[in-house]
């Protein structure tokens, strides 16, 4: 964050508090056979509320959230304990423990349950297949990309990087992503409209000169990402303010 705490790079505190649902609607678009099994790499994750959903809904088998800012990694390894504790404990056998399944003023009043240490046959289920770090991904290789994602999410995230870094950063993250997949793998990408750049150059004033140099719009993104190397893009459809898309 800059010095001043203004989000430059969309790392909003708070910004789960105005979505309080235990299951986020983006994810509802997706089918339900691409987290299954799959190393998950949640890029700008924030305070981990769509990290957590997939490892503990979704089948994911291993899912990283990296953030820039390292007070929201920071809650986001506190979310994840949140929702342990609001899990059901036990569950019939063939199925899934329900999420949500103690009021959220249990924890609340009694503080969080500690979690246990991982069994060998435990260490791909949830809370043991999730876990967080601070990094700017978009800039910076980290240790758990040798192993390459099978899934990589960008919700709500190219336009902080495109402000921030200018055409350059975008392809460069475009170009990291497509290197650290796996063959047949998946990038999930949320991208904000041309039009939601306004209000945001306005925060900080290096990002207004970045944004005038910026040839690049959000409707060049789904030819770039073939010259890349990706595949034809899949839309899924549209949720949220200002109807956004995933593809």
């Amino acid at each position: 964050m800059s010095a001043n705490s203004t989000p430059i790079h969309g790392n909003y505190h708070g910004y789960y508090a105005k979505r309080p649902a235990v299951k986020d609607p983006r994810l509802s678009l997706l089918p339900p056979e691409l987290f299954r099994g799959a190393s998950v790499l949640d890029v700008g994750c924030n305070e981990g509320w769509v990290t957590c959903e997939i490892a503990q809904s979704w089948g994911a088998r291993r899912v990283l959230g990296v953030d820039i800012d390292d007070t929201l990694t920071r809650l986001a390894w506190k979310r994840k304990r949140t929702v342990w504790s609001t899990q059901e404990p036990t569950a019939a056998v063939d199925e899934k423990l329900r999420p949500g399944y103690f009021p959220a003023s249990f924890e609340h009043s009694f503080g969080p349950l500690p979690i246990p240490s991982a069994r060998p046959a435990d260490k791909h289920l949830f809370p043991h297949n999730v876990s967080f770090r601070t990094a700017d991904w978009t800039n910076t290789a980290i240790a758990q990309d040798a192993a390459g994602y099978d899934v990589v999410i960008a919700f709500s995230l190219t336009k902080w990087i495109h402000l921030n870094g200018g055409d350059d950063a975008l392809l460069r993250f475009f170009r990291r992503v497509y290197d650290v997949l796996t063959p047949g793998g998946s990038l999930v990408l949320e991208p904000q409209a041309w039009e939601t750049y306004a209000k945001a150059k306005r925060m900080d004033n290096r990002l207004r000169e970045t944004a005038k140099c910026l040839k690049l719009r959000p409707n060049d993104f789904e030819s770039l990402l073939q010259e890349i190397g990706f595949g034809a893009a899949q839309h899924l459809g549209t949720t949220g303010e200002g109807g956004r898309w995933i593809l």
